[in-house]
């Protein structure tokens, strides 16, 4: 195949866009020639992000606000953005440290409202056009956390293990009418969301737990949001016609090298 990896005239949404995996992915599908509509919860963030991208690219994207937790939100953007939508990339969600017993049920709400019932809406709004195009292609970002046990990530698993389900779910229903669903479980990556949140969380163990997070991944560090990229632009490739339904680890050897 001649470059296998392009998404020439293809038009691709998304969310989380502004930093860390969700604007790798989105950087990496412009110069792969996708028309790229960030979206995220900072607007200003990511109309700045898709200015920059274009200007590096020659590629026109665009950025726009959405709270992926608000339905009237995400049809809203969706409806602005406007058909088709060939590509669709949920990366949009939030961590929470806590068990069982320390997880409150606040904690569960605002976790399934961003990283679950997010997902949700915008696979639905994203449904549509694929289906009167016959064609369309889905990624999640899921985590190691919905198929192994991680201490004190009781509310984040279930959320990633939910996902998981509905990318699996939405795989097997869908096929018929031409539209695929993957997910990617990375492991640690560090983006300056692991910055900020081992900063909140351990101001007095910062280099500490940074190299645990390190150490976790038999590879011995963590991994980048640019090789999460590069991954989600192949499965949202042509190259990946023939995947569907999978969950592809990405994990510096977490699950078979511990």
């Amino acid at each position: 195949m001649n470059r296998p990896f392009q998404l020439t005239q293809r038009r691709a949404v998304v969310t989380g866009a502004a930093s860390g995996i969700g604007l790798a992915i989105s950087q990496a599908f412009a110069s792969a020639g996708a028309h790229v509509s960030l979206i995220d919860l900072d607007r200003e963030k990511a109309s700045a992000a898709a200015m920059a991208i274009t200007e590096s690219n020659k590629q026109s994207c665009s950025g726009f606000g959405c709270d992926v937790s608000n339905e009237a939100g995400v049809a809203r953007v969706f409806a602005e953005i406007g058909a088709p939508v060939d590509i669709l990339v949920n990366c949009a969600g939030i961590a929470h440290i806590g068990n069982l017993r320390s997880t409150s049920v606040e904690d569960m709400d605002r976790l399934y409202a961003v990283n679950v019932r997010g997902t949700y809406l915008c696979m639905r709004a994203a449904l549509e056009p694929m289906l009167a195009a016959g064609r369309g292609v889905i990624l999640n970002l899921a985590s190691i956390a919905a198929t192994t046990g991680l201490s004190d990530r009781f509310a984040y698993s279930m959320t990633k293990g939910a996902v998981l389900s509905m990318t699996l779910s939405a795989a097997k229903d869908y096929l018929s009418q031409g539209i695929r669903c993957n997910c990617i479980s990375p492991a640690r990556i560090h983006t300056p969301f692991v910055d900020g949140f081992v900063k909140k969380n351990y101001p007095d163990q910062i280099e500490e737990k940074m190299k645990a997070l390190a150490q976790a991944q038999p590879i011995g560090r963590m991994g980048t949001p640019e090789e999460v990229a590069l991954l989600a632009l192949y499965l949202c490739s042509d190259a990946a016609s023939f995947l569907t339904g999978a969950d592809l680890p990405l994990d510096g050897g977490f699950f078979n090298l511990r």
